[in-house]
């Protein structure tokens, strides 16, 4: 998986890799080059005297490693610049595809879980990246230059490296071989500590309500202790890396140092040789130790990259249509006919066999107990999944036909639990239409009764909003979520359950002037509250999935059962009546 990404990744960076390559190539090669020319030095100029010869090579090992310098800082400024916009891609193509998820595959993964896999993961990868322009491009050259020139020096004496570099190669594969599952696993475990997290700051005011501090911070010491447990176990393993690695090199400095001296008492060898052989040697096992150090990064960047290859490997199930519809009749007529609905692994669907009519300027009306699928119902049209049988029409076309961005324009849905984004009351509201004018905010906040409140804010529409809208309170964030919707300007309007927040008179304000506001657009409101839904054009019983009643309020009162049981544990017969 991890070349398999890379691969897709550095295609476009084809250029800047080959020039790194040349320019790690050229420094390595000036590197190899330094320790022939001192050992020039020592036998010709040092043991004869020859101060001329000792400045003319000297000069030459200056402008060597003037030349290695100047490519080894051109190698890391590109490493680091392709490192960083691989990193950059990847994120963006992981957040394209999450975007393109339905509610399906968003849990399927769970947030926390995106959010690891779309900063650490990445992270991981782009950082091994780094190293491999930096460190591991050059290992092999230099490993490989470093055993050819051992070679021309001394034939006998580089016996010791076929002992050491087998050595070397099979201690640090066994190691990384018993970390990799380690890292799988260490990954795993900071999603959960991930998720702890998100939920105890987000739930932070139930902790509070129940008095709950004591047992959530056992259950995040819980999942920060399972963390820190395969981190150690994992950071043990790699700590055996570096000393195996090290007795390895002083063993082999060791035997060099005998082997040559005999070599030099026999006279088959000079001084200045051998120490140009040792430089050698400790550059092949500084070249080895560097690869050792890009092994240590590979198993946790390989599990992250198959993290992030499974999210990129994931489509969605509401696929935009290979021949969308760019135009409709703009009636805003809503139908669905026979829709079934059924979650992944689930033993029975949510919806049986609904059908529902929604006509321009009427209100309709989905009620039902909880659990009977009024949100599903609603997520179905502006494709937040599909329907896993039957069809919903939009002005009589499919929406799986239906260009997504038309769909969103014509389709306005208010959630049930309304989200704002941080930055202000007006970039909340541009959300869905950003050339919207001031006038028409204050419009929507009158008809969305948050005028008043937005008007009292320091700044008004320019009021900051936090992440989530928590400096605003529950039935003001329905409010902006409402008025967010009126500036979309869309044909149909869906409401879920977005006036449960909202005390009785804000709530039959606010319904009469979105009556006059929306009154030639098609509405449907799902909600628990009675009085939200008895004036209602047409109302829905739903029922276990299943449409159980159609009628006017006055209607579903005399002749269904359903429709009478829920009105009547929420008012008396006379307020029913």
């Amino acid at each position: 998986m991890l070349i398999r990404l890379l691969r897709t990744s550095l295609r476009p960076y084809r250029k800047p890799i080959l020039l790194l390559v040349l320019l790690q190539l050229l420094q390595t090669s000036a590197a190899l080059y330094l320790p022939t020319l001192n050992a020039d030095i020592i036998d010709t100029g040092v043991v004869n005297g020859d101060t001329g010869y000792i400045l003319g090579f000297g000069a030459l090992m200056l402008g060597v490693s003037l030349v290695q310098l100047v490519c080894n800082v051109g190698a890391v400024y590109y490493g680091a610049r392709t490192s960083a916009a691989v990193g950059r891609d990847i994120r963006a193509a992981v957040f394209d595809r999450v975007q393109s998820f339905s509610a399906k595959e968003l849990g399927q993964f769970g947030a926390p879980s995106l959010i690891t896999r779309t900063t650490n993961d990445v992270q991981q990868v782009q950082m091994l990246v780094l190293l491999t322009f930096t460190l591991m491009v050059s290992a092999p050259i230099m490993c490989v230059g470093g055993i050819f020139m051992a070679l021309s020096l001394d034939v006998k004496l580089s016996g010791v490296l076929l002992a050491v570099v087998p050595v070397l190669g099979l201690s640090v594969g066994a190691i990384v071989w018993k970390t990799r599952p380690l890292f799988r696993l260490m990954q795993e475990r900071l999603d959960t500590v991930n998720r702890v997290l998100r939920e105890q700051i987000t739930g932070n005011r139930v902790i509070r309500a129940f008095v709950r501090d004591g047992y959530e911070q056992q259950r995040f010491a819980g999942a920060n202790t399972d963390l820190t447990a395969v981190s150690l176990s994992a950071g043990r393993l790699m700590a055996l890396m570096f000393p195996a690695v090290i007795v390895v090199i002083n063993m082999s400095s060791v035997a060099v140092i005998w082997f040559g001296a005999m070599r030099i008492d026999s006279g088959g060898m000079e001084i200045g040789q051998l120490t140009a052989f040792l430089a050698y040697l400790m550059q092949i096992v500084m070249a080895v130790m560097m690869a050792t150090f890009m092994f240590m990064m590979v198993p946790r960047a390989e599990v992250c990259a198959e993290r992030i290859q499974e999210v990129l490997d994931t489509s969605s199930s509401v696929v935009p249509p290979a021949e969308p519809v760019r135009a409709l009749a703009r009636r805003g007529e809503l139908e669905l006919r026979a829709a079934d609905f059924r979650y992944p692994g689930a033993e029975a669907p949510v919806l049986r066999g609904v059908d529902l009519v929604a006509r321009p300027g009427e209100t309709t009306a989905v009620i039902g107990s909880t659990g009977s699928g009024k949100s599903t119902l609603l997520g179905l049209v502006p494709r937040l999944f599909d329907a896993t049988g039957g069809t919903v029409l939009v002005d009589g076309e499919d929406v799986r036909r239906i260009d997504p961005a038309l769909l969103a324009r014509t389709v306005g849905l208010v959630p049930q639990k309304p989200y704002l984004f941080s930055g202000t009351v007006a970039s909340n509201l541009r959300y869905g239409r950003p050339d919207a004018t001031d006038e028409e905010l204050w419009r929507a906040l009158e008809v969305a009764q948050a005028k008043g409140f937005v008007s009292e804010l320091e700044g008004g529409l320019e009021a900051p909003v936090t992440q989530g809208g928590t400096n605003v309170s529950g039935g003001q964030r329905q409010r902006l979520a409402i008025a967010r919707t009126l500036v979309q300007r869309p044909e149909i309007y869906l409401f879920d359950d977005s006036f449960s927040a909202l005390d009785y008179a804000t709530d039959a304000a606010l319904r009469a002037a979105l009556a006059r506001e929306t009154q030639d657009a098609t509405v449907v409101i799902v909600a628990q509250r009675v009085s939200t839904i008895r004036d209602a054009d047409r109302i829905i019983v739903l029922d276990e999935g299943q449409v159980v009643g159609e009628g006017r309020h006055h209607e579903l009162m005399a002749g269904n059962e359903t429709y009478r049981e829920i009105v009547l544990s929420q008012l008396t017969e006379a307020e029913a009546a």
